[in-house]
């Protein structure tokens, strides 16, 4: 696998590339947390604890207020993958979906460690993050597919029948390699959904949203985005599900004032096509984020997936200062996604200057191992 490289940056370029990455992490972790408390809860039920106007706050859940789940330390973990990748590749060690497979495995360490294991020489920084060694319902797909070292792929992939949206909830980071092409960038993402979750619609989810996220973070339309996104997946058996995902999402827009019938209407978000569809209608009827996140949350189904899927594509969108501060203020490991969040657009706007063949930043190898 190869990538376009990337043009040189300006300031103000690597500004606001910086801003669409943060917002599109903390978006996501901010929708997660949103989510998790209301995520066993059907609407009915949702309006029976919260009032008629349904989720409108963080609500405890994990013990706390703004807790965040599996789907925040797998994305976290995928984004740790991607710059893995760009640093090994000075030694010609280029093979993106395996770096990205290591850091699923430091993370399915944490679902079964009490803390870090200071023995492993490939740990870096963030599995070493003591607040990740603890399980939020990670869904059964993740926890089985990466229960060895066997890593899947399209060809042999691992839980051939999982098609929910356990592979598409940790697939943003994917689309922020802006200096990549959009047929790469789906690929990448389906061939390490596949890792996981090897139904068609796992791992094709995941491959179109990563694309729409791609279009945002280089500033485009998210019309335009989900228009690539479908032309990048049609080809693809299996596609069917997921492209009709894609236009229910376009259509339901058009058929009147945005509610939890209209998201109903679009499936639970149990299968991965229904998140996909729930996300992407939420992010475009949302009149800013929160309303989007409240949306996305309020409904039946997994809604901290659906939540944590929106957050990011308005986070893409609008950059982190659109981002409800009250909520960020109380989000659990902000510190964590902000300092992943610089370390990867530093990497990808300035990468040669931490590493080459030749020589490299001690510091930025300690924090991303090339092991």
């Amino acid at each position: 696998m190869s990538a376009v490289a990337t043009g040189v940056w300006g300031r103000a370029e690597q500004q606001d590339f910086r801003s669409r990455v943060r917002g599109a992490l903390l978006g996501a972790a901010i929708g997660d947390a949103l989510g998790a408390g209301v995520a066993r809860l059907g609407t009915d039920e949702i309006r029976a604890a919260h009032g008629p106007d349904g989720v409108t706050d963080l609500v405890p859940a994990h013990g706390r207020r703004g807790a965040v789940t599996a789907v925040t330390q797998l994305t976290l973990f995928t984004v740790d993958g991607l710059i893995r990748a760009q640093v090994r590749r000075d030694t010609g060690a280029w093979h993106p979906p395996t770096d990205v497979h290591r850091a699923y495995l430091r993370w399915a360490a944490t679902q079964r460690d009490w803390g870090p294991d200071e023995r492993r020489a490939d740990n870096g920084w963030l599995a070493c993050e003591e607040w990740l060694y603890v399980r939020r319902d990670p869904d059964k797909a993740s926890l089985l597919g990466l229960g060895d070292q066997l890593m899947g792929t399209l060809d042999a992939p691992k839980n051939p029948t999982a098609d929910d949206a356990g592979a598409l909830a940790r697939s943003a980071p994917f689309g922020l390699l802006v200096g990549w092409e959009p047929q790469l960038v789906c690929q990448l993402a389906v061939e390490c959904a596949a890792q996981t979750h090897g139904h068609p619609v796992g791992y094709l989810a995941a491959g179109a949203y990563a694309v729409i996220v791609h279009g945002l973070a280089r500033g485009e339309t998210l019309d335009s985005s989900v228009e690539r996104a479908a032309a990048q997946i049609v080809p693809r058996p299996g596609h069917e599900p997921v492209t009709e995902a894609l236009t229910a999402a376009l259509g339901a827009v058009r058929q009147g004032v945005p509610g939890p019938e209209r998201v109903a209407a679009l499936g639970d978000g149990r299968r991965a096509d229904g998140a996909l569809a729930i996300a992407l209608y939420c992010a475009l009827v949302a009149e800013d984020i929160r309303h989007g996140l409240r949306l996305a949350a309020d409904h039946d189904g997994p809604s901290q997936a659906t939540a944590a899927l929106t957050g990011a594509l308005l986070g893409a969108l609008h950059g982190e200062t659109a981002l409800p501060p009250a909520w960020l203020a109380e989000l659990e490991g902000r510190p964590t996604v902000l300092e992943l969040a610089d370390d990867f657009a530093m990497e990808m706007t300035q990468g040669p200057a931490l590493h080459g063949p030749t020589s490299a930043s001690p510091a930025w190898l300690t924090r991303y191992p090339r092991a």
